[in-house]
């Protein structure tokens, strides 16, 4: 199969705050220049503390989403406890290693050590960070981010800081666009997908 011929998403950014983690993303699926899909979901919630960022072929996306998420549910079913942040990301760097998929993961969340967050290349290769963008948008979400992000900012100024860089990767990048998924997670909240009408409040609001 041609690289042309895979479904692909394409900018995603994940961000550590004080108080949580904030994932956003645009919602564009393409097939070379075609824009196959406009509502693509690239967001995963994967445990009540943990969430996924995709950029990638959608079907391998799909399928990395699936396992992991079925792993942490075992995981929680055999030790009555949630999985930690960073065991989820080496296990999914070990799913990654033992069949490498055509995808960019940002996998992140909050446990009893607070929040972090951490990117998975295609074969498994991982690495933790404070603020990580990935996909052909990035190149203009980093100049956002490298510009706002800060590490003591808290959630509610970091979802500001990720619609900024999702919004100027969609001005630039023409594999991003059809709006903007944001999803938020806290030790308060856990997992919270904001809706599509609080997403554009915060758009209008920023312009």
């Amino acid at each position: 199969m041609n690289d042309k011929d895979l479904l692909k998403g394409t900018t995603t950014v994940g961000l550590t705050c004080k108080d949580g983690i904030v994932f956003a993303t645009e919602r564009r699926a393409t097939m070379g220049n075609l824009v196959a899909h406009k509502v693509a979901e690239k967001i995963f919630k994967i445990d009540d503390h943990i969430g996924a960022t995709i950029a990638g072929s959608v079907s391998h996306a799909q399928v990395l989403m699936k396992y992991i998420s079925a792993e942490v549910a075992l995981y929680r079913l055999r030790n009555g406890a949630i999985i930690s942040v960073e065991a989820a990301a080496t296990l999914t760097a070990n799913i990654l290693h033992s069949s490498p998929l055509y995808v960019q993961t940002l996998l992140g969340g909050v446990d009893n050590k607070g929040p972090s967050l951490y990117s998975l290349d295609p074969s498994g290769g991982v690495m933790k960070d404070m603020m990580i963008s990935t996909g052909s948008g990035s190149p203009m979400a980093y100049g956002v981010l490298e510009d706002r992000y800060n590490e003591d900012m808290y959630v509610d100024e970091g979802i500001d800081t990720a619609i900024r860089a999702i919004k100027s990767a969609m001005e630039r990048d023409t594999f991003s666009g059809n709006g903007i998924l944001v999803a938020t997670i806290t030790a308060e909240e856990g997992f919270k997908m904001l809706s599509a009408e609080e997403v554009e409040k915060k758009v209008k609001e920023i312009n």
